[in-house]
């Protein structure tokens, strides 16, 4: 991306759109289970891949690493608190999710069907934790960011994060994942 004009903020509400529309293919996943169906153990993997490598290192890694320290730094105890004790939590709260589905994938694989529970408890307690977690960032965090942080910090952020996405780019995240969740969405639609 050799976009001097990056609008960092905009490029994670943009990403946004792509893990929400993943959420649903978990749902639908979920739901298909539910139903009776014999999970698709691949698909689950994808979902979970999608999740660790695209929604948590590529997304929230920038978050993380580019933006929110920023805010921790620059905000003061306001800007701790929506970091420290709101985003932060909820991005932990769903790696613990997707550990928990891929231990309840792999008991089920054992001949345990009360993993089914488990299953769908985390696929789908994740689901909703994100759409919340997304939200909230949308709609109040990255605005307070817009708002609060200097012109100087947003550029240095907005600079931080197109040499970012390029490196991304050289290795094919962006468009690995957004083809995997073209074809989930396929599939479970």
């Amino acid at each position: 991306m050799n976009n001097p004009e990056m609008n960092s903020i905009q490029l994670m509400i943009d990403e946004h759109v792509y893990i929400k529309r993943m959420l649903q293919v978990l749902r639908k996943a979920s739901f298909n289970l539910l139903k009776g169906e014999t999970p698709d153990y691949d698909d689950f993997y994808k979902m979970i891949d999608f999740v660790k490598t695209y929604a948590d290192d590529h997304h929230h890694g920038k978050e993380e690493k580019l933006l929110f320290n920023r805010m921790e730094e620059e905000l003061g105890d306001t800007g701790k608190v929506i970091i420290k004790q709101g985003m932060l939590v909820e991005h932990d709260m769903g790696r613990f999710h997707m550990a928990e589905l891929r231990k309840a994938l792999e008991e089920l694989k054992k001949g345990n069907e009360e993993a089914k529970l488990d299953i769908i408890a985390n696929a789908v307690g994740y689901a909703n934790l994100l759409a919340r977690h997304i939200d909230k960032e949308d709609n109040v965090v990255y605005r307070f960011a817009e708002r609060e942080l200097t012109k100087e910090t947003l550029e240095e952020v907005n600079h931080q994060c197109q040499a970012f996405e390029a490196k991304q780019a050289e290795l094919g995240i962006q468009s690995k994942y957004i083809a995997l969740v073209d074809e989930l969405e396929r599939k479970y639609s």
